[in-house]
């Protein structure tokens, strides 16, 4: 019994040491291969366009590849110009918007404070202070403190945000040659896709290849047609939202319809996020005929979800809400915003990977000695 339980904690320990070992490989030589690891993604989504330009069209594989690169390559480019544009121009707008807003909310504010009910607090404060001298400096003390700690926090908002744009501006040269190197990437390995296909096969020893095609089968159908009913997802509320602030004559739709697509991503929460905040902000500024427009569009939005969500979400395997909140909080804390796309993104591989049964073959091989 000891003998067999000595083998099985080997076994074990050797199975972890192998994983971490992967991992941290995998973790060192991500920032070094990402580049390829794009292009090897863009190759595979432009296979399906190669294959029929080659069939169809009678063309080279090569000068196939090329086409599909100007196409693909070339729309993303005009679209993102003329969206990058048209956010720019929306953000200067809404910039120069908010001096007016503050202006309306400092006004607000003063005709808050010169009301009948907090001159009353006021007054009771003071006579509080007249009574019981001693608490005057403590209260002084928490107001320096509180107004210290929100000057700091404004100050710290800004100076990120003022630093991240510096940092991309910056980062542009460099972006700039990753970009080729995807660009190129992408056109050798897609023009010898098959030889380069086999080659990966190779590289996997044999008595896992067969774990290894169902986990990628398994991923066909979970992974990408989880990014793809996202995506569908979110440009369909995006383009529901801009139609109906464009009817509301909401000066930078585009932006909000960008943020609120988005905001979109999130499981339960998602437009309310921002709607149900903007629409109460509407009623409470004596606004009602914006604030129930914003009212419509959001009950229009949530009809629509439940209508469209169902059929988009058939063809692929999607993700419980709490698990993807998780993934998502875990996602954000690890890699930031973009950890937002890296956390539910592997959860579905990690829950491919059970599917495929390579947490049992593990057990298997731990208590047993052997994979099957």
């Amino acid at each position: 019994m000891d003998h067999v339980m000595t083998k099985r904690l080997l076994r074990g320990s050797w199975v972890c040491i192998v994983l971490i070992a992967l991992t941290a490989l995998f973790y060192w030589l991500l920032p070094l291969i990402y580049p390829f690891l794009i292009a090897w993604l863009i190759a595979y989504a432009m296979n399906p366009l190669v294959r029929w330009l080659q069939s169809a069209a009678k063309l080279p594989r090569w000068l196939a590849v090329t086409a599909s690169l100007l196409l693909y390559f070339g729309s993303a480019g005009i679209v993102l110009s003329a969206a990058v544009t048209r956010l720019v121009k929306e953000l200067i707008t809404l910039a120069e918007s908010l001096d007016l807003h503050i202006e309306e909310w400092r006004g607000w504010f003063v005709e808050w404070s010169q009301s009948e009910g907090i001159q009353n607090i006021i007054n009771e404060i003071n006579s509080f202070i007249a009574s019981n001298p001693g608490y005057e400096n403590t209260i002084n003390k928490n107001i320096d403190n509180t107004t210290s700690t929100i000057s700091s926090a404004i100050s710290r908002l800004l100076s990120g945000f003022l630093s991240g744009i510096v940092n991309l501006l910056t980062s542009l040269p460099n972006l700039g040659v990753i970009l080729i190197v995807i660009l190129l990437a992408t056109f050798f390995i897609s023009k010898n896709w098959e030889r380069n296909m086999r080659f990966l096969v190779g590289l996997v020893p044999s008595p896992f290849r067969k774990t290894g095609s169902e986990v990628w089968k398994d991923l066909q159908k979970a992974l990408f047609g989880y990014l793809r009913a996202q995506f569908i997802m979110i440009s369909i509320t995006a383009v529901i939202v801009l139609i109906g602030l464009l009817i509301l004559r909401v000066d930078s739709a585009f932006t909000y319809a960008i943020l609120i697509g988005f905001v979109d991503l999130l499981p339960y929460l998602g437009v309310g996020t921002v709607m149900v905040p903007w629409l109460v902000y509407a009623y409470m500024s004596g606004d009602t005929g914006f604030g129930i427009g914003l009212s419509i569009l959001y009950g229009i939005i949530l009809v629509a979800r439940q209508l469209i969500e169902p059929k988009v979400l058939a063809s692929s395997v999607g993700l419980d809400p709490l698990p993807t909140l998780i993934s998502m909080f875990v996602g954000l804390k690890l890699f930031g915003v973009l950890g937002l796309i890296i956390g539910p993104v592997s959860f579905v591989v990690f829950g491919a990977i059970v599917r495929a049964g390579v947490l049992r073959d593990l057990r298997n091989y731990i208590v047993n000695g052997r994979l099957r």
